[in-house]
């Protein structure tokens, strides 16, 4: 038995699939691909910026420059990636999956704005450290630290506050075959 496809099963197009939705597809990713990326980079360009000539400069020290640039890659690169999506599902539904209404939108973009500037926020704190440890260093630690801040916020139980942590905007797993058992 080959491992690709279970047996009975052709190997081509599924039904559901036409070449324009194909094209359609790879059209928003590469919308949502150009968003991420430019976000990440307006991130980068905000949170130096705020470094170098705002009220922030003397809280961040030089050798923790980059961890700040690092929390702006966050949270431009979230906002960037998500603001389409919830675009995308707030015009878009199914009769399995209703499209978001205006103000459950409006609610997670602001909880996701909300979350970039907790990016921000850590970036700042792994800043710190550039007080005491060299550039390099602290770069490598603030990549860990802010790469891993949303560790914590993944555990809060989002649906008791209505938000169901995105759920609205990721499609459900569908089930191929009849049988869930392994060989």
């Amino acid at each position: 038995m080959s491992v690709g496809s279970g047996a009975g099963e052709s190997r081509g197009r599924s039904p559901g699939r036409s070449v324009a939705g194909n094209i359609a597809f790879g059209a928003g990713l590469l919308l949502v691909l150009a968003t991420m990326t430019l976000g990440a980079f307006a991130g980068v360009a905000l949170t130096i910026g705020l470094a170098d000539d705002s009220f922030l400069s003397p809280v961040v020290p030089d050798d923790g420059r980059n961890a700040v640039g690092i929390g702006g890659i966050g949270m431009g690169g979230l906002l960037g990636l998500m603001l389409p999506l919830l675009l995308l599902a707030a015009v878009r539904g199914t009769e399995e999956k209703p499209r978001l209404g205006p103000g459950e939108a409006l609610l997670k973009a602001l909880v996701l704005v909300l979350f970039s500037v907790y990016l921000v926020v850590v970036s700042l704190l792994a800043a710190q450290l550039g007080w005491i440890l060299p550039e390099g260093i602290t770069t490598l630690l603030s990549f860990f630290i802010v790469g891993f801040s949303w560790a914590p916020v993944a555990l809060i139980r989002w649906e008791r506050f209505g938000l169901g942590g995105m759920a609205g905007l990721r499609p459900k797993a569908r089930v191929q075959g009849g049988s869930d058992k392994s060989d």
